[in-house]
């Protein structure tokens, strides 16, 4: 299905989402990042506050994207903002359905997928299914009849199946730097030895997993975050608190970092002495299309520093990436690391093998004082 149905919105924002890459690419090549228009937000409560901006100065219906993992962000401003017993702020959800009963799809997305259509009930949210066959009159027919909704200042979504929706024009991204995600991890690696890894969601995980095949080590050392995307450094801060003679680092992403960065907040008023909090930071949410994020216009090592991290550096290659990691490693103080990476990964890069819950048990027998 083609996007025309849209052109009578003229504000979205949203989290990009791999299942909405067709919309992804129709914004981008339509608006860019134009904020009267369309704004990459840091998660998805923020995506829905800034459409009750939107309608609050405009009196216009907003369209936030999300994929359905995103519902998580979306329920407390969805509840309690826009829902008609409050402030009744119309709005237009677009929602990617990722782990759909039935199609196959990665573990984290199972169970959210079971309730999707569930949690926008009990939002009261009404929704219409879109899949490859659904024709476009259809959708329009749907938005027209949930004009009467929105004039109640309610809600509405549409959930988009796998491959449902189609646009000409691929957008491509890229960046100046030239240091490889994947190449920056294996230097890690050499660092850090022994100690455990907690990883962020995406392609940071896989190349984790996939390097340490590679090399010929356990599984045990690392926790792959492959959900909950922006919790990462919560994660590792929780296993610092709690095992201080062991050194723990964050392997973080810049889309991740930036969806609850408050955590960094936290991390550096507590100061842990054990945690190594390091970004790899290559402006991009590249696992689900590459739109950027704002981390290429941010100085994160400056906002760690005001958070309360002791320690913090920025690095543009592998020679500085060595230099850092040594310093971090041999002080013993909590430390904070940018490591400002190209876009792009393996055509042939692969996922896990094995199950969440096994990933569990082998990093928490490694925890314990187990060995791989």
């Amino acid at each position: 299905m083609t996007l025309e149905f849209l052109q009578q919105f003229d504000f979205f924002t949203g989290v990009p989402d791999s299942q909405l890459r067709a919309l992804c690419d129709y914004l981008m090549d339509r608006y860019g990042t134009d904020p009267q228009h369309h704004v990459i937000a840091a998660n998805e409560g923020n995506a829905a506050a800034l459409a009750a901006g939107y309608h609050l100065a405009t009196g216009k219906i907003p369209v936030v994207y999300l994929q359905n993992s995103g519902l998580g962000n979306l329920v407390n401003p969805a509840a309690s903002l826009l829902n008609e017993q409050v402030y009744g702020i119309p709005s237009l959800f677009v929602v990617g359905w990722r782990g759909e009963p039935g199609v196959h799809d990665e573990p984290q997305h199972i169970f959210q997928g079971e309730i999707t259509l569930g949690l926008l009930e009990k939002l009261n949210i009404p929704f219409f299914v879109i899949g490859r066959e659904t024709e476009e009159g259809e959708v329009t027919a749907k938005l027209k009849e949930y004009q009467a909704l929105f004039a109640q200042g309610r809600q509405a979504a549409l959930v988009i199946r796998k491959g449902a929706l189609e646009y000409h024009k691929k957008i491509s991204y890229a960046n100046s730097r030239t240091v490889s995600r994947e190449e920056a991890i294996r230097h890690i690696l050499q660092a850090s030895g022994d100690d455990p890894i907690v990883s962020t969601t995406g392609k940071a995980s896989r190349e984790l997993y996939e390097l340490r095949v590679e090399l010929g080590q356990g599984h045990g050392y690392d926790f792959l975050t492959v959900g909950s995307m922006g919790h990462s450094s919560s994660i590792a801060l929780g296993i610092a608190f709690q095992r201080p003679e062991r050194r723990v680092w964050c392997l973080d992403g810049d889309g991740a970092a930036l969806m609850h960065l408050g955590a960094m907040a936290l991390i550096g008023t507590t100061r842990p002495e054990n945690l190594i909090h390091i970004v790899l930071n290559n402006e991009a949410h590249e696992s689900v299309g590459g739109m950027p994020t704002a981390a290429g216009r941010l100085d994160l090592p400056g906002v760690a520093r005001a958070c309360g991290y002791p320690n913090t550096a920025s690095v543009n290659s592998l020679r500085e990436l060595d230099e850092a990691l040594k310093e971090a490693r041999d002080r013993r103080t909590l430390s904070f690391l940018e490591v400002k990476c190209a876009l792009g990964a393996r055509d042939n890069l692969g996922r896990p093998t094995t199950t969440p819950a096994e990933n569990k048990r082998a990093f928490m027998g490694l925890l314990r004082g187990g060995s791989l």
